[in-house]
């Protein structure tokens, strides 16, 4: 006799399992533009290389006679998969049974999905699309006895979730409405993309409606446009199959775990190539504007640029890139934007970035261009010198070699939060520096004899040229103040000679990071 029998029924619910909600589930699904879960996992992974975990879990369906009518899988799908040839785990809601909403099996796998990436010290892939709890409870259908809750030696579901924040790169996308418990998931995660299409909420526009009295929809509660601005997302991409590249991209610059190095590509690109339009890409006339992100995007590797939060903060610039192949954190200003100042939403940029940077040992490469924190009125009641302090501090108390570029001004307290203890220091012939930029310090200090002046603006004119002049980068450098001025075209070769040296020194700090509080 054998287990003939048994091993027919494994693979029925199998076969069930990954039927999903069914042909009429999956096609609602399509019409809505988006993928199912399995989909998804099928276009990120390396081919054949998803190995599922719990592909049993669910709920049979029985009638009188105890003969199985049906089976109910888990809407959470999980396990192994390559990206690259690199181990991860994938983990996401099924939208097309019970749109999302943890089943029994389905909320076991999903708590299940930190503990799983610990264990194995591999990246956490989330691809989100679901809700969080029911009044009606995870079964569904009205509550026939009181909940009693968890035990009180319970571990809470929280701590894995923490704990993954400091141990494996994490990255979740939001793949269409996302709220409650996968929305507190999503952002628990180094890395957040959005579709265009998706939805990140608190709480859906039914809740809201009964208990504020707004009555909004789901787009604008927390649509893209919303949390691109808000910081609760790194990215939008138009679409899922951009939303699952750029995950696949992020991790290619970092680690499997805080234990490991960061990845090394060959590249073609030289290390010494020198771009000419460096000489002439800051203007001469102090007020004008330029592109930052073009300065990076010839200093780094070519094609290696990667930038996150591109509209929070927007006078902070953060990304990944690579020199030499090497793998490297990016922190620039955008004169664009408030001249670059500091405000209270770029300095919780910074704070957020840089504590990223010092978990996965990242080095850090800074082009700065900081006239000082935001100021008026707004930043006040934003508390910017607050969550400046606190971006200073994360650099201050930072393990990764840091290298600046001082492109064009160093102003005020914020000008410390560019420059890591034991920062290499490069300056271009366009820095200036001091405690005020030359325009406020002008104001205050020449008031009176400005105001004085036959021509009050010629005055100003004329005290803010000697002054600037004064600011010259030149006796900075003659006095060691930098390690080196340097022509603007040299900066990628002078970086990569800096991580020649620097690059070796992280193999002695690896682990987890623990960061005092500011």
């Amino acid at each position: 006799m054998s287990w003939e029998q048994e091993a027919r029924e494994i693979a029925a619910r199998r076969a069930e399992a990954k039927a999903q909600g069914g042909d009429e589930g999956i096609a609602k699904q399509h019409a809505k533009g988006r993928l199912t879960i399995r989909e998804r996992i099928a276009h990120l992974a390396d081919a054949a290389s998803f190995q599922e975990l719990g592909e049993g879990a669910g709920a049979p369906e029985f009638d009188d006679d105890g003969n199985r009518t049906g089976f109910t899988p888990a809407n959470f799908v999980l396990g192994f998969a390559k990206i690259g040839g690199r181990r991860v785990v994938i983990g996401g809601e099924d939208f097309t049974l019970k749109g999302g909403s943890p089943n029994p099996a389905g909320l076991r796998k999903s708590v299940y999905s930190e503990d799983v990436a610990l264990q194995y010290k591999v990246p956490l892939i989330r691809l989100h699309e679901g809700g969080g709890g029911s009044v009606a409870g995870s079964g569904g259908g009205r509550a026939r006895s009181r909940p009693v809750g968890d035990p009180v030696f319970s571990t809470p579901r929280f701590v894995s979730l923490a704990k993954t924040l400091g141990t494996i790169p994490v990255a979740s996308a939001a793949l269409g409405p996302v709220a409650g418990m996968p929305a507190a998931r999503l952002v628990s995660s180094h890395f957040t993309v959005m579709a265009r299409n998706a939805q990140v909420l608190i709480a859906g526009p039914a809740v809201v409606e009964r208990a504020t009295g707004h009555k909004m929809t789901k787009e604008e509660l927390g649509g893209p446009d919303i949390h691109a601005k808000s910081g609760v997302i790194d990215s939008v991409a138009e679409t899922e199959q951009a939303a699952l590249d750029e995950i696949a991209q992020f991790l290619s610059y970092l680690p499997q775990n805080v234990w490991e190095a960061a990845p090394v590509l060959t590249t073609d690109d030289p290390v010494d190539r020198a771009d000419d339009k460096l000489l002439s890409i800051v203007p001469r006339e102090r007020r004008k504007t330029y592109a930052m992100r073009k300065i990076i995007k010839a200093v780094v590797d070519e094609d290696s640029w990667f930038e996150m939060s591109r509209r929070y903060g927007p006078s902070l610039i953060t990304g990944l890139a690579r020199l030499g192949g090497r793998p490297v954190g990016i922190l620039g200003n955008d004169c664009t934007y408030y001249a670059g100042a500091m405000t209270a939403d770029a300095a919780r940029k910074t704070r957020r970035f840089i504590d990223f940077c010092n978990t996965f040992n990242l080095p850090v490469v800074a082009l700065v261009d900081e006239p000082g924190f935001m100021i008026g009125p707004d930043s006040e009641t934003t508390g910017t010198i607050r969550a400046g302090a606190e971006a200073i501090a994360a650099v201050m108390n930072g393990r990764v070699p840091w290298a600046s570029v001082i492109v064009r001004k160093v102003f005020g307290v914020a000008g410390a939060a560019h420059f890591a203890p034991n920062a290499h220091v490069f300056s271009w012939p366009s820095a200036e520096t001091g405690a005020l930029p030359v325009e406020g310090g002008v104001a205050v200090a020449f008031g009176r004899e400005i105001a004085a002046a036959a021509d009050p603006e010629a005055k100003r004119r004329e005290l803010e040229e000697m002054l600037a002049s004064a600011q010259s980068p030149f006796p900075r450098a003659e006095g060691f103040s930098v390690h080196e001025l340097i022509d603007p075209r040299e900066t990628r070769a002078r970086l990569n000679d800096w991580l020649d040296w620097a690059w070796p020194t992280l193999e002695h700090q690896r682990g987890p990071y623990l960061r005092p509080m500011a």
